[in-house]
């Protein structure tokens, strides 16, 4: 092994240093950015528009939308494969959770974010505004002058992809804790369903190698979260018709109420 090479403790702490801030600082600034800023303005409905009402009214946890033995392989030596997630001001709207973990000298670190639109009359609707967002989710790899061999594709031809998705495989440099630059590989998955958009970011970094690991491994690794992701929130996330039902539900108990309470009242008269 050459003499430059940390040992595996050392790089999980340069790692911890370098990469998670990163990381903390991409996941915060997708949540807290709607994507919507730079919308044209003929995209912009009729404010008198009748726009459908969305689908999700609401984001499961995003620490829970893998099963323990996909962050166990996604992640090998994740430091606690639960995740910890974000704060968010308002996790019904945005939710992101992140993994990290060093096994020998490969390293990965995982997130996983999540971000859902109400319908707006002066934005359009809910899906129309995730849609926007998932471009823009796009555009920052698509766009960044910094990354090399960018890959892209649209993995959405089989089912539990959404209705629209993006993939996108690329490396970059990175500087660790002592100022070594080593290449990492990088793959971004965007998906969204509904009115919700689903962010995949995965990074691998092999200490005992100059090169970054291959670009199929990191792929395969952030397509199969990407699509269990996407699964739990259709399985989970709370949703406008299921609102709809529960408020019949209270609207029945409510006159079943009604109605015992006047037969109770006709005995007592009578």
């Amino acid at each position: 092994m050459d003499s430059h090479v940390a040992p595996a403790g050392r790089a999980g702490r340069l790692l911890a240093c370098a990469l998670v801030p990163a990381l903390l600082l991409t996941a915060c600034s997708s949540s807290d950015d709607d994507g919507e800023g730079a919308a044209a303005p003929d995209a912009v409905p009729s404010a008198e528009a009748t726009l459908e009402p969305v689908r999700f009214t609401g984001l499961p946890n995003p620490c829970r939308t893998l099963e323990e033995e996909t962050v166990e392989e996604v992640v090998p030596g994740a430091s606690d494969t639960a995740g910890e997630e974000l704060e968010s001001p308002d996790t019904a709207a945005n939710a992101t959770c992140l993994w990290s973990g060093i096994d020998e000298y490969d390293f990965r670190s995982l997130s996983v974010s999540l971000r859902r639109f109400e319908t707006d009359p002066s934005l359009g609707s809910g899906e129309e505004r995730a849609a926007r967002y998932l471009a823009d989710r796009a555009a920052e790899v698509e766009t960044d002058e910094g990354l090399e061999d960018v890959s892209a594709g649209e993995p959405g031809e089989e089912d539990g992809w959404g209705d629209e998705a993006r993939s996108f495989s690329y490396t970059v440099d990175t500087t660790t804790g002592d100022d070594e630059t080593r290449p990492s590989r990088q793959q971004r998955v965007v998906v969204r369903t509904a009115n919700v958009v689903v962010t995949v970011d995965l990074t691998g970094i092999d200490f005992d190698n100059d090169d970054p690991p291959s670009a199929e491994a990191i792929t395969e690794a952030a397509e199969r979260v990407a699509r269990e992701a996407v699964a739990a929130v259709e399985a989970n996330a709370p949703t406008s018709e299921e609102d709809g039902a529960e408020a019949g539900d209270e609207g029945s108990d409510a006159e079943d109420g009604t109605d015992e309470d006047a037969e109770n009242t006709e005995d007592t008269e009578g």
